[in-house]
């Protein structure tokens, strides 16, 4: 009787030595995602240099519509490996005005819209004279070998372009960061901003956004 108690005493102080364990991971975890530094934002100014960089790059006109499909489009670098020339392209030739993801090609399993401004459709279009047309469903961007990129593979390109051209901090989440940090600065709505950007949360909307001069300067002239 008193073995069969001193084992279920064991039992217990392991369970709770599992309960204080997993207590401690996740406070670690939380403490490493609450400290992780968010990408770097750019200014006009700034995109404008890291563009003037891109055209020294390989495959200058690929990586500048790349870059400015996250900046001015506001789109997640793996949104921007899954997207194909079907998506972009109509039927006449020209650069659609809006992209639909599938839930296969965005994250979270949710499709979503995303809006092109004119800025843009020029840039897509000067691209895509460049793409030799296989198929109409084949990815928009490529490697130097013809193979679609994945997030992953794409992500380092990106984040190469940006170390290159000395932006340090700055990332492949630079873009959409920076997109919605301008959207602010201009005075546009949240919720507005949620729904360029696809989020399903507010609250996820409002951490992207960047609390640059700009930002605060502008909202006390709203006073």
């Amino acid at each position: 009787m008193i073995l069969l108690r001193a084992a279920h005493l064991q039992k217990g102080v392991g369970i709770l030595n599992i309960r204080k364990h997993t207590t401690s991971t996740f406070s670690t975890t939380v403490k490493k995602v609450h400290m992780t530094k968010q990408a770097k934002t750019l200014n006009e100014r700034e995109l404008q240099r890291l563009l003037d960089f891109v055209k020294t790059t390989k495959s200058a006109t690929r990586n500048r519509a790349i870059i400015l499909l996250t900046h001015l489009a506001g789109m997640r670098i793996g949104e921007v490996a899954a997207v194909r020339l079907c998506d972009v392209v109509a039927s006449d030739g020209s650069v659609r005005d809006e992209i639909n993801l599938s839930a296969a090609q965005t994250k979270g399993n949710r499709s979503r819209s995303v809006l092109l401004n004119e800025r843009v459709q020029t840039e897509l279009a000067a691209y895509i004279r460049t793409v030799r047309v296989r198929d109409s469903k084949q990815a928009l961007f490529s490697t130097q070998r013809s193979a679609a990129f994945t997030a992953n593979s794409l992500t380092q390109v990106v984040n190469g372009i940006y170390r290159n051209a000395g932006f340090d901090g700055a990332s492949s989440h630079s873009g959409r960061r920076g997109f919605l940090t301008n959207l602010a600065e201009k005075g546009v709505s949240v919720r507005v901003m949620m729904a360029l950007a696809g989020h399903a949360n507010m609250a996820t909307t409002q951490r992207y956004i960047d609390l640059r001069p700009g930002v605060l300067r502008n909202a006390v002239e709203l006073v």
